[in-house]
């Protein structure tokens, strides 16, 4: 977003001053939040803030211009930490409160939101914790993995969909020369630790207080359901993150399987991709593993499209 004009216009009287209030009336609701979650008293150029609302905003019997420009700058603040809250239950979680909105501050101050929709807000976290790995010590890998995998569950729930291939669209072309696309949709992670089973659990746990919240008499529910799930222990996990009949779904796999589907997700060819699963791999599990993933629809022409692997 350009820099906004030294002062809001008087009246909006053409395009160029609808422009200029838009630009001032951005960057006021956007700044960052003081330490105590209000408006920043100072404007950017150093004058008080309160001088600048009044240039654009009125007040009315009850509040101030200052007033009424602070309440949606913290309900535009506000929004977005709720936005990574609900896209980040694991890494929530795992790091707790107090680390992870210190995370999320520091986070929308250096990346804030560019896109017209929410979806992406977290799109940036993954190299943001890697980059800033004080913010998430002593956890920092395990909260990388969360956001990759929590990030690619936002990429299954709504990422492109590409016309699936079938075993006809295949018949043609000889293994040594046939390269098979992966769905935009499908994210595949070779990670440390079983992320998914605890994602799971979070969520579980999650559900189980929000019902037990909702129950007459329920303290002693939502005690047990309020229990912080255990932190996973290391252990190496590949998984596919995907989608089935509009439903998210995370499914393992066998290390030699996502070798096969790493390598054609970086375009081996057919025949190039099998043999990197190794030579103890059997001929009669690499056939089921592709009818299971045909069955899902995962393949697809390839073309530019962003690579299966998360970063």
């Amino acid at each position: 977003m350009k820099r906004p004009p030294k002062h809001a216009p008087r009246r909006i009287e053409s395009t160029d001053d609808l422009r200029s209030f838009q630009r001032m009336m951005a960057t006021a609701v956007t700044r960052p939040l003081t330490a105590e979650d209000k408006l920043q008293p100072k404007w950017i150029d150093g004058r008080p803030m309160d001088e600048v609302a009044s240039e654009f905003v009125k007040p009315n019997d009850r509040l101030s211009s200052f007033e009424r420009l602070q309440l949606y700058n913290k309900m535009y603040w506000f929004r977005l930490f709720d936005a990574i809250q609900d896209d980040c239950p694991g890494l929530q979680a795992a790091l707790g409160d107090r680390v992870f909105w210190r995370l999320a501050q520091a986070y929308l101050a250096e990346c804030p939101s560019r896109s017209f929709t929410l979806r992406d807000l977290c799109s940036r976290l993954v190299p943001f914790i890697r980059r800033n790995p004080r913010l998430t010590a002593p956890r920092t890998a395990l909260a990388v993995e969360i956001a990759r995998f929590e990030w690619a569950q936002t990429v299954a729930f709504d990422g492109e969909s590409r016309p699936v291939l079938g075993t006809a669209d295949l018949a043609g072309t000889p293994p040594g020369r046939l390269r098979l696309g992966l769905q935009p949709y499908l994210t595949l992670l070779d990670l440390r630790h079983p992320i998914d089973t605890y994602v799971i659990s979070v969520k579980r746990r999650d559900a189980m207080r929000s019902e037990a919240s909702n129950t007459p008499d329920a303290t002693a529910s939502v005690g047990r359901a309020a229990r912080r799930p255990s932190l996973p222990r290391p252990a190496r996990t590949f998984v596919a993150v995907h989608r089935h009949h509009n439903r998210l779904f995370y499914k393992r796999l066998n290390p030699a399987a996502y070798r096969i589907l790493d390598a054609l997700s970086h375009g081996s060819t057919l025949s190039r991709a099998v043999a990197a699963a190794g030579p103890k791999v059997k001929a009669a599990q690499v056939r089921s593993w592709f009818t299971t993933w045909m069955a899902l629809g995962w393949f697809c022409a390839r073309g530019n499209k962003r690579r299966a692997s998360a970063s």
